[in-house]
């Protein structure tokens, strides 16, 4: 194969016919049973019971799943293992599963799960929303995070111009073009197949397999194509894999679970929301001397990928530009919503906008063109070329790269 040579994707040609096969248009095998769940419709709150005889006593329902009836562990966190299946003992966000329904048909199984509020009772709780409750109550999934380098608080001092801000930086829904979908099918001697639109395969098969009490080996999970995941299909897929593995396994039927768009939104998080309360020191040329920052995220209700979202978000603060003395703190707010995760940057984007805006403040406080201001705080080739993080920047070409582009343009 020569190098530069144009290829087709393999599954280009039955992509254009629309004939490439995705899970809900597999063949469904006899007997399968389609399930959905039922919701908490109440963002925190103690579980007191489910009344699982009179959701079962419905026309067309063939069987509840609960938390109890779960044979191994009620846990598919990415990390951390704070993240229930399906709820138990407390309900910490709106839209979380509470049990699942088994119908032969699928819209009697949604038409039920819908009337969750009628067979759940639960205690209400006061609930923490927004990252900003959830920091002032030092609430988080995981404990605070610092990045820092010389003194900025000194820096701050004795700099010629200080500069305070918060800034909101908002979520964005990973919006995949094919839902949420899982079809578990129980094969010979305790074993199961699960088709399952997942960017990590692995993971779902561990997340089964320790749902069941069973070795990794007893769960294959097969993906041969997603439409659009973004994030969004990497560790939270994982909550659709293990209720229809469990049940595929207890009803020894196949079970497909399908999420509406709707309960997708309702259950599934998204790109973490961030607060960034910054205070920068800069001299007359918006050259940046000091820069403190607090940066806030919405986790939800558990850790899911909130650390390593926030890991990246702190690392690159930095982005393209030279920061003497820097302090930074990253929070991952624990609130009474979904899970937010991963999502196209992983935080990388939350991180660099933060700098970005904050050197437009400068440039409108100085009335200095924003471009120059950026052209003077830009890592330098051979001095000034090192991250907060202790990473040294080779090959930096932005200084002839921009004023190439600014000369092309005729952007003066």
């Amino acid at each position: 194969m020569s190098a530069g040579r144009s290829l087709p994707h393999e599954s280009a040609h039955i992509h254009v016919q629309g004939a490439a096969p995705y899970i809900d248009d597999l063949p469904e095998l006899a007997g399968t049973l389609h399930a959905a769940l039922g919701l908490s419709p109440v963002a925190h709150g103690q579980l007191v019971s489910i009344d699982v005889a009179g959701l079962r006593a419905l026309p067309g329902v063939f069987g509840i799943l609960t938390a109890k009836d779960i044979p191994g562990v009620n846990d598919c966190g990415a990390i951390i293992h704070d993240e229930p299946i399906l709820a138990e003992g407390t309900v910490q966000y709106l839209g979380q599963p509470i049990f699942a329904v088994l119908s032969d048909n699928r819209d009697t199984a949604r038409r039920v799960a819908a009337r969750a509020k009628d067979f759940v009772q639960i205690t209400p709780l006061p609930a923490l929303l927004t990252p900003e409750a959830a920091h002032a109550a030092q609430q988080y999934v995981v404990p605070p995070m610092q990045l820092k380098r010389g003194d900025a608080e000194q820096a701050l001092q004795s700099a010629p111009h200080r500069l305070s801000q918060t800034f909101h930086l908002g979520g964005q829904e990973q919006f995949y073009l094919e839902g949420q979908i899982s079809y578990a099918i129980p094969k010979e001697n305790n074993s199961l197949l699960v088709h399952c639109s997942t960017q990590h395969p692995s993971e779902m098969q561990h997340a089964v397999a320790h749902a069941l009490n069973w070795h990794a080996h007893q769960v294959l999970v097969e993906c041969r194509r997603m439409g659009g995941g973004f994030g969004g299909k990497e560790s939270q897929s994982a909550v659709f894999a293990c209720v229809a593995g469990i049940a595929a396994h207890l009803f020894k039927r196949p079970v497909k679970l399908r999420l509406d768009r709707d309960d997708d939104f309702m259950i599934t998080g998204r790109r973490h929301c961030f607060v960034h309360q910054s205070e920068v020191g800069f001299d007359d040329e918006g050259k940046l001397l000091a820069a403190q920052v607090d940066m806030v995220s919405r986790a939800g209700f558990s850790a899911d990928l909130s650390a390593p979202v926030m890991t990246r978000a702190m690392c690159h603060f930095d982005n393209a530009y030279w920061l003497p003395h820097v302090e930074l703190h990253g929070y991952c707010a624990k609130t009474n919503t979904q899970s937010n995760t991963a999502f196209r940057g992983f935080g990388g984007p939350q991180g660099a906008l933060a700098v970005e805006v904050l050197l437009d403040s400068i440039a409108r406080t100085l009335g200095k063109d924003p471009l120059d201001v950026r052209l003077a705080n830009l890592y330098g080739q051979d001095t000034h070329n090192t991250t907060p993080y202790g990473q040294v920047v080779d090959d930096n070409i932005l200084p002839e790269l921009l004023s190439e582009l600014v000369t092309t343009s005729n952007y003066r």
